[in-house]
């Protein structure tokens, strides 16, 4: 931390004061798969780790992650491999599905007036630190969710300089729109978990309620891309299987 703070910013922490903040560090969300195979409800995709919904609950503990990975990412490739032996023929692809996803990852090049993708995460960063930082209110959420409406017509509007090779604003061009709809997941989660558990803290609910120690709050994307409304619920949560009770117990 030394060299980083006297290289990047020339300041010698021995003998100056050093601002620090809390910062986004893991995502304890994710997508839901199948807990045997990792598979998701997309047919040939599979989800392991950090991506996937996990078992960490409101808060991960330090070095869980990497029991997470073993277990699951194994669970993913055997279920990937399985898959891959259950097909039968070739894969077809829609030619103009192809065409299609081309001209949109391309279409930033095509714009002379459109905008600059790191203002865009500029402006998303903060907006989500502000309101939906680590303590966060029911009026700070509802204003980020609203807010965030607003970033979808600025990311559709993006505007690349530069060639194809080697364009990290390329990269998060393609990036943002992941970006945008895991901050809207983010957010409508905060919203409607109306307590303080784990990583989440509501300042305006900041006990725990044990009717929300229940359920998961999940998300589904209307449509085929990314700029669909999105759908959110509590999904009650599965009973813990016998067996895993009684190790449970005799761990205890």
């Amino acid at each position: 931390m030394y060299h980083q703070f006297m290289e990047l910013a020339g300041v010698d922490i021995t003998r100056e004061a050093m601002e620090i903040g809390p910062t986004c560090h893991y995502i304890m969300g994710g997508v839901k798969v199948d807990a045997d195979t990792a598979a998701t409800k997309v047919p040939g995709l599979f989800a392991a780790g950090e991506v996937a919904g996990g078992m960490h609950g409101a808060n991960r503990l330090g070095g869980n992650s990497l029991s997470d990975l073993i277990v699951f990412g194994r669970r993913a490739g055997m279920g990937a491999a399985d898959y891959i032996e259950g097909l039968q023929g070739s894969a077809t692809l829609n030619q103009g599905e192809v065409d299609a996803a081309i001209a949109e990852a391309l279409a930033p090049f095509n714009r002379e007036n459109g905008e600059n993708p790191y203002d865009i995460q500029r402006d998303l960063q903060e907006m989500m630190q502000a309101n939906v930082g680590i303590i966060r209110t029911g009026s700070e959420v509802e204003a980020a969710i609203e807010t965030l409406e607003n970033f979808t017509e600025r990311v559709q509007n993006i505007a690349l300089k530069g060639g194809r090779q080697y364009n990290p604003g390329w990269n998060l061009a393609t990036d943002l729109p992941s970006m945008l709809t895991v901050s809207k997941c983010t957010a409508r989660g905060a919203r409607d978990r109306k307590e303080s558990r784990g990583g989440h803290t509501r300042e305006d609910f900041p006990g725990t309620d044990e009717q929300l120690s229940k359920v998961n709050i999940g998300h589904t994307l209307a449509g085929n891309d990314w700029t669909g409304s999105i759908k959110t619920e509590q999904i009650p949560l599965l009973p813990i299987p016998a067996e895993l009770k009684a190790l449970l117990e005799e761990g205890k």
